[in-house]
Formats: C-alpha cells, sequence, structure tokens
C-alpha cells in the first residue's frame, strides 16, 4: 500500500519542481483515530490511531520534511510524533483558522515540506486557504485517512492540491 502511494507523490512533486520555482510543499492530515471512550475535549489516539499514526510516519518518513505543525490537542500531536522523531524534529503549536498563521509557515519554510495535523474542519479550511477557493468542507467524522498534499508557488495563486489515502 504504501509503496503504492510513493510514486504518485513522488511524480506530483517532481513535475511542479520542473514546472515551477521555489515551491512549498504542503502535507495537510487530520488526526487519526481518538479513544471515543474517553470523556474528555482533549481525547488521546485509540490504539487503531496509534497505528494510523505509525503509518503515517513510516510513508512520510523517505521524504524531506522541513517542519511539522500541530493544534495543541493530544490526539493531533500523538498523530505527529512519531515522524517528528524519525526526523529529528520538534512538533511546533499553530493557531487554528488564522490565515496570518499560515503566512507565517510559508515565511519560515519557504521552498520546504509542512506537514500539519488539524482537525476534520480545520483542514479543509487551510487547503482553502492555500488554494484561495472555498471549495473544500469539513470532513466526516469516521474520515481519517485524507492525506492532502499541495503546493504551493505563491498563496491562492499556482497552488494544486494531490488528494490521497493511507
Amino acid at each position: 500500500m504504501l509503496k503504492k502511494l510513493l510514486l504518485p507523490i513522488f511524480l506530483f512533486f517532481v513535475f511542479n519542481v520542473l514546472a515551477q520555482d521555489k515551491i512549498t510543499t504542503f502535507i495537510l492530515i487530520r488526526h487519526a483515530e481518538k479513544a471515543m471512550e474517553q470523556s474528555t475535549n482533549d481525547p488521546d489516539l485509540s490504539a487503531a490511531g496509534k497505528k494510523r499514526a505509525q503509518r503515517l510516519a513510516d510513508l512520510l518518513n523517505e521524504g524531506e520534511v522541513s517542519a511539522i505543525y500541530s493544534t495543541p490537542y493530544k490526539r493531533t500531536r500523538q498523530t505527529v510524533e512519531p515522524l517528528a522523531v524519525k526526523k529529528g524534529l520538534t512538533v511546533l503549536d499553530y493557531e487554528i483558522n488564522k490565515e496570518e498563521e499560515v503566512d507565517k509557515m510559508i515565511a519560515a519554510y519557504a521552498g520546504g515540506t509542512i506537514v500539519v495535523v488539524g482537525h476534520s474542519n480545520t483542514i479543509p479550511w487551510m487547503a482553502n486557504t492555500l488554494l484561495g477557493v472555498q471549495k473544500y468542507y469539513p470532513w466526516e467524522d469516521g474520515d481519517y485517512d485524507n492525506v492532502w498534499v499541495i503546493t504551493v508557488v505563491e498563496k491562492g495563486k499556482s497552488a494544486k492540491l494531490l488528494w490521497l489515502n493511507y
């Protein structure tokens, strides 16, 4: 499964690099499955969520990752911690649904690859902001396997989205 995903991702990046100068790549993901039995607003990942987080780390380990951003919730941080450990990176917090946060990410890591983990409503918002459109809406509650790869030359312009599942 992972090998099937790597070739399309690789080709997507190569064609964009050949066609554009300095592109910034965003990999947008929703947190993995949360523990539903916990009665809290900040649950940990479930066993299935922990397995998915490890699969994500394995999938993204081969490519360049310049930065990893997470909302300050356990489930989002736990989703990207295995990747952060593999890459030797610190998970950075960001404020959701603030355009200036997206601008800061682009300014700090222009030309790099930024992994952003969020929620069913915040990831579509970020995609719309990067692409300069209003066509992506919150995901269904059970959607945990989407990976959106967005390449950006300039926010809202020359941006492309590749939609994958893992």
